[in-house]
């Protein structure tokens, strides 16, 4: 079983930074692609960032461009979201995510398997 665990939330003040952690339970080369999504209170989860792992790229949403940064670390088996400049519109739930196969990394159904979510407050 496949597990995603990932840590790092908290509270943080508008302009702060934080950075998320997702600790897989297999190596994190073996995915097509890991990404972080998010669920602002009352609102759907949305994709924020993917890493592909066959060539090493990353996407990331247009509101996070220039503010966060995906990466992996391979020999931790552990995916990173570094988030700076924080807005108090990126409080959420964020949650990590693993695809096997190829699909399209901005769309929900695209992944296998999920992490439990981490809380990320932004206080204006």
């Amino acid at each position: 079983q496949v597990q995603l665990v990932e840590s790092g939330g908290g509270l943080v003040q508008a302009g702060g930074s934080l950075r998320l952690s997702c600790a897989a339970s297999e190596r994190t080369f073996s995915y097509y692609a890991l990404s972080w999504f998010r669920q602002p209170p009352g609102k759907e989860r949305a994709w924020v960032a993917a890493f592909i792992s066959r060539d090493l790229t990353t996407y990331y949403e247009d509101s996070v461009k220039g503010r966060f940064t995906i990466s992996r670390d391979n020999d931790k088996n552990t995916l990173y979201l570094q988030m700076h400049s924080l807005r108090p519109e990126d409080t959420a739930v964020y949650y990590c995510a693993a695809a096997t196969t190829p699909a399209p990394t901005n769309v929900h159904g695209s992944y296998d398997y999920w992490g439990q979510g981490t809380q990320v407050t932004v206080s204006s």
